[in-house]
């Protein structure tokens, strides 16, 4: 299933070259904020991973990644990542980590399962991840919440920069971004859809961080939003009536005028909480895979880390109506002519 939200009037602001220069400037000052903000050094990531490894991202359990058979090497699969969220964590305990120290790259990653290819998503994701070691004392939400801070002012300072290289665009992120528990948007919107309800928020405060996504949320039998149950914590209890040691970064997009998610992040699932969930989601045979094994033989660190868009960002960054002028990818015949017909260039 497709859509697409039109934009009456649509034109852009930067022709086709001007827009791939400033895809290179921002990736190359955003990362750097990135790690700089994080401490955080760039690896190399893979493209594939061995299946049945446990090692890919299965996002909210059901999608099924790209696989193929290594020629000569057995009869072994291999399998194109989802994203990076466990792999990172291997990455880590590879290189021998302490806490306060981190990694970032760049991912590159094919979601033919995606449901609905509109203006935000593609079967094409393309991310920076990252992963950072942190002490036992460091999984709270004070901790989550101030990462989820240094991130957004590089978010912000990457804005204004761009902003000053190409003066038709107009920056329009609020200075500060909101915290917000799913619970408490839910009751504040207890009719709206979980969609609309982020739409609700991203209008009001501009840039929020929902709180608290995978678990069911209390009165429903559905989260906010899916999570797989073994990288991120959306189970532990953080306060009174408060579940969740994740989020997503929204913010408000005027040329859609709705929300767009840019991260998915959170503190990692430590062996307690792989535990709590995999029973959660009776997904218990799981702790038979060589990932989940490391992590129950405390062979892997605690961490936290997230995925933060690259195109998504460079699309609003840019003010740009659809992320096929961001990236090449593949659409619909009827995606690509509503386009055609309203000024919407896709690469």
């Amino acid at each position: 299933m497709s859509s697409l939200y039109l934009t009456e009037g649509y034109r852009p602001l930067l022709d086709e070259l001007r827009t791939e220069k400033a895809i290179g400037k921002i990736k190359t000052h955003f990362q750097n904020n990135l790690a700089f903000e994080l401490n955080l050094d760039r690896v190399t990531a893979p493209l594939f991973v061995l299946s049945g490894t446990g090692i890919n991202d299965d996002l909210n359990g059901i999608e099924k990644p790209v696989s193929f058979a290594i020629r000569d090497s057995a009869g072994e699969r291999a399998e194109v990542v989802h994203s990076l969220a466990k792999w990172k964590r291997q990455k880590l305990a590879h290189l021998h980590s302490a806490p306060g120290e981190g990694i970032y790259t760049d991912m590159n990653a094919i979601r033919p399962d995606e449901e609905c290819l509109d203006n935000i998503h593609s079967i094409y994701v393309d991310q920076w991840d990252w992963e950072k070691v942190i002490l036992p004392a460091q999984r709270n939400l004070e901790y989550l919440r101030e990462t989820v801070r240094r991130i957004y002012y590089a978010i912000r300072r990457t804005e204004r920069y761009i902003s000053q290289d190409y003066p038709e665009i107009n920056p329009f992120l609020p200075e500060e971004i909101t915290f917000i528990h799913a619970e408490d948007l839910y009751h504040e919107y207890p009719t709206l859809s979980s969609k609309d309800r982020e739409n609700a928020a991203a209008e009001k405060y501009g840039a929020v961080f929902i709180i608290g996504i995978g678990g069911n949320l209390p009165g429903l039998a559905e989260p906010h939003d899916g999570r797989a149950p073994d990288y991120d914590d959306w189970s532990t209890p953080t306060a009174p009536g408060y579940q969740g040691l994740n989020g997503d970064i929204i913010v408000y997009n005027p040329i859609l005028r709705r929300s767009c998610e840019i991260s998915s992040m959170g503190i990692r699932v430590d062996q307690e909480a792989l535990l709590r969930q995999l029973a959660l989601r009776n997904e218990s045979q799981r702790l038979s895979l060589s990932w989940h094994q490391s992590l129950m033989a405390a062979k892997l660190p605690l961490s936290i880390g997230g995925g933060i868009g690259q195109s998504r960002l460079c699309m609003l960054y840019l003010q740009k109506a659809h992320i096929g002028e961001i990236q090449a990818s593949i659409w619909p015949p009827e995606i690509k002519q509503r386009c055609l017909e309203n000024n919407i260039p896709l690469l």
